[in-house]
């Protein structure tokens, strides 16, 4: 990057002023990644100081039926398939039950595009999940899913929304975003849910007075221009509702071999992971150009912990939550990341990395702030967390 556009960009970004396409796309290409890192830190830092957000919450999958084979996924299965399995409403309140003690604030339910359960399924789910967590937030479904649910009920998006608020959903899930550019999405997404779709029922949510997170899936065959525009799509979206409470990049996940029935499901697990340079690149680029949004989060469980503790130097103030049993991502890789933090293992992960953990719940209010990171420990050289 020539001096002159490098000043150009520190200028933008220093004033308060809105990159352009062209912009991000040459943030991307920049070889100075600690330079990068500096404009999202001076970004993030305006907006949340030094605070790293979390919840404690639960990841709940009812389904791993899919009629869907998307190329990137190994979570899916068919009818009839080994390791395929449909929850009853009674078993999966008894799992979400489970964790109560640990103090969870939010349930987070995504589920396969099933062929066969009916559309009553989904919010009588919802109803009885809520009866016996009535203090916790269920976060469920993506726009994916709600669009499948129009399908299989013949009822609008308006209609089924209002059903499952009725029923106690608080937020959707920002899953099935991938990449919205149609020279990638035609490539790796098995459903009809494409961003006229998935943007139309964020659009219906917010107006319903949700807030909902939105995602990209990143690292696999996109290039940096698909992620730009990804970005800048969510970005006049946001104007428009201001209903995204968060942004999440997800790494995708390469590597999958199911050694219980020999299937490879994961159509592009020949594709080589982000680096956790590329990785940083994204969260910088992201943060930077979502000047409307007020969080970025890094999913630890799709990055690692010491890339998700680097990547809060880069634009991200939130590491998401204790999450427990992560099937999408766990049924899809060796990774190597725990299933499960404790609310003290993500108090210990954000203090380590130099911020002031701060607690709260799925619209992102705080529910508690904890003290920050002890000075003395900053002075000594510490292990990187793995």
């Amino acid at each position: 990057m020539d001096s002159g556009l490098k000043r150009d960009l520190e200028d933008k970004v220093l004033s308060g002023s809105r990159l352009s396409f062209e912009d991000g796309v040459a943030l991307y290409d920049t070889d100075e990644v600690a330079w990068l890192g500096e404009l999202a830190h001076e970004m993030r830092t305006r907006k949340n100081g030094d605070k790293v957000f979390f919840n404690v919450n639960r990841h709940l999958n009812m389904t791993n039926v899919c009629s869907a084979s998307c190329a990137y996924c190994s979570f899916q299965r068919k009818p009839g398939e080994k390791d395929a399995y449909t929850m009853r409403i009674e078993e999966a309140v008894r799992l979400a039950k489970d964790m109560e003690p640990d103090g969870i604030t939010e349930l987070h339910i995504v589920n396969g595009l099933h062929p066969t359960l009916p559309w009553r399924y989904y919010p009588k789910s919802i109803s009885e999940l809520k009866a016996v967590l009535p203090g916790v937030s269920i976060k469920a479904f993506t726009a994916t899913e709600i669009h499948w649910f129009e399908k299989i009920s013949g009822l609008s998006a308006e209609e089924i929304l209002d059903e499952l608020i009725e029923a106690g959903l608080e937020s959707l899930t920002g899953g099935g975003a991938e990449i919205f550019d149609w020279e990638i999405r035609s490539q790796i997404v098995d459903h009809a849910t494409h961003w006229e779709d998935w943007s139309r029922i964020h659009r219906l949510a917010h107006a319903k007075g949700l807030r909902t997170p939105a995602t990209m899936l990143y690292g696999h065959i996109e290039e940096p221009r698909h992620r730009v525009d990804h970005v800048l799509r969510l970005r006049e979206l946001q104007d428009e509702t201001g209903g995204f409470a968060v942004f999440i990049p997800l790494r995708f996940q390469h590597d999958f071999h199911d050694s219980k029935d020999g299937k490879v499901r994961n159509r592009l697990m020949n594709q080589p992971m982000a680096t956790g340079v590329e990785a940083l690149k994204t969260f910088a680029v992201s943060r930077l150009m979502l000047d409307n949004f007020d969080h970025v989060k890094c999913f630890w469980v799709m990055h690692g912990l010491s890339t998700a503790q680097l990547a809060l130097n880069y634009g991200a103030d939130d590491l998401d939550g204790s999450v427990v049993e992560y099937k999408i991502t766990h049924d899809a890789d060796d990774y190597g990341t725990p299933n499960k933090m404790t609310r003290e293992d993500l108090l210990e992960l954000i203090r380590d990395a130099g911020f002031t953990p701060v607690e709260r719940n799925t619209r992102y209010e705080i529910i508690r702030e904890y003290d920050g990171p002890e000075p003395a420990r900053r002075e000594e050289p510490q292990l990187m967390t793995f």
